[in-house]
């Protein structure tokens, strides 16, 4: 990459961290707090962790389009603005019902599809994929990080602390991108980058998507199920102060995350990801039924939920690259956004639904919805498709080779190891899925 890509890299990750940083950092200590504010109950404080999910959701598509016709960096920064207004808010509470406000507001400040069209405006077409996953790669680490900060700073500055620096955090993205985050010349809709109106409602047909896009959700659904009841159970089941917290989860995501990259480098490598995929939503299956039994045995609750963990982290790293190669070469985008608001939609899901099984009185039955829940995922993938490894590809086209795009088209599927092709005339590329064993590269320089 040059200097302008890598400065975007680095500034846009930047950018995403602190914004995951922030939403997360209240997983692990909201429910400790269910007494401490007037009217609390344990759906109120599902709510309260899960509504960012359903207003994300909601947003997250609309200001991507929007993104693309009044610029990236305008619709990041209001974003960012709306976030920051929401922490300030949830601060400021003492009352659940304001905290609920907070994080609603929190979630509309949805700058995802925006953020990675931005990518996509200021990276060359073989540089993109890099970039976009380095992005990616940075919500995982703001998970992990969230998770032992959390309980560390609501010791020192209490739950309004963790608000205010999520709100400062804001204000940080806010400065990176308008003074270190690149801007682009021209804009463009990105068919591998971008959502497009015109692709949603095939995207959404196409039943291997639906399965994907179900997957993601229980997935998430899943994971804030989990913390709705498992920060209550390691203080009251293992005698675990809320400061001591980071105890578990310190050694449990770094444990899961060493386990998780072989396995992920396994898939990929030796074209297992469909195996390991319904391996591990079994593992999922297992290690939430085995948490639920496992409630008062110390070391037995820790070592499934680092099951729970090294699943969720190779699910949460290959389910994106299964949807790249199961969804159409110009409708990788629209794809990626629709799988994306469903996985905030099952953040939703997941803290009412916990809640309300914890206003029933059960722990367990927290666990073992999820131990049901991922039951069903795992039907629902046992008979997908074989996954073609193909690789996303844009090629750069000769200004002559637009005028007859049908044309260009039909002589691009003759090159050896060409398999599928989508010509975008407004941005002069083709995005192609090749296979790179029998791609022939020297044909390829006719069309550039």
């Amino acid at each position: 990459m040059n200097k302008l890509e890598q400065r975007t890299a680095l500034s846009l990750a930047a950018v995403y961290a602190v914004r995951m940083l922030g939403l997360f950092m209240i997983l692990p200590v909201l429910p400790l707090y269910a007494e401490h504010f007037e009217h609390a109950t344990p759906f109120l404080i599902g709510l309260a962790i899960g509504i960012y999910g359903l207003t994300q959701a909601s947003f997250q598509i609309p200001l991507g389009l929007l993104s693309d016709r009044f610029g990236r960096k305008q619709i990041i920064i209001g974003g960012l603005v709306v976030f920051a207004i929401g922490s300030v808010i949830a601060a400021l509470s003492d009352s659940i019902y304001s905290i609920i406000i907070g994080r609603a507001i929190q979630g509309m400040g949805a700058i995802a599809a925006a953020t990675m069209a931005l990518a996509a405006d200021l990276t060359e077409e073989n540089n993109r994929a890099k970039v976009m996953a380095g992005i990616g790669m940075t919500i995982g680490v703001a998970f992990a990080v969230a998770m032992v900060v959390g309980p560390l700073i609501n010791q020192w500055y209490g739950i309004s602390g963790i608000f205010w620096i999520t709100a400062i955090l804001a204000v940080v993205g806010i400065l990176l991108v308008a003074f270190v985050v690149p801007t682009p010349k021209r804009l463009f809709h990105h068919r591998d980058a971008g959502v497009m109106g015109d692709y949603i409602l095939p995207a959404l047909k196409n039943s291997t998507l639906l399965r994907m896009n179900a997957g993601v959700f229980i997935l998430h659904m899943i994971m804030t199920a989990n913390f709705t009841v498992l920060p209550l159970i390691f203080r009251d089941q293992l005698g675990m102060s809320n400061a001591e917290h980071w105890k578990i989860y310190l050694p449990v995501f770094a444990l899961s995350f060493i386990a998780a990259v072989p396995l992920i480098i396994f898939a990929e490598k030796y074209q297992k990801i469909k195996l390991l995929l319904v391996g591990s939503v079994g593992l999922l299956v297992l290690a939430q039924l085995l948490m639920s039994l496992s409630m008062q045995v110390n070391w037995s609750l820790v070592l499934w939920f680092l099951a729970f963990f090294v699943s969720f982290n190779f699910l949460e790293a290959v389910q994106p690259s299964l949807v790249a190669k199961y969804s159409g070469v110009n409708t990788k985008g629209t794809a990626m956004g629709i799988f994306s608001t469903s996985q905030f939609m099952g953040i939703f899901a997941g803290g009412i639904i916990g809640g309300l099984l914890l206003d029933q009185g059960s722990r367990s039955m927290v666990l073992l919805f999820g131990a049901a829940a991922a039951l069903v995922w795992l039907t629902l993938i046992v008979s997908l498709p074989t996954p073609r490894f193909y690789k996303s590809r844009l090629l750069k086209l000769n200004p002559s080779m637009l005028n007859d795009s049908k044309s260009t088209t039909l002589a691009l599927y003759e090159v050896p190891g060409i398999k599928e092709v989508a010509i975008a005339i407004d941005e002069g590329v083709a995005y192609l899925k090749v296979d790179s064993k029998e791609l022939d590269e020297s044909q390829l320089l006719a069309f550039q």
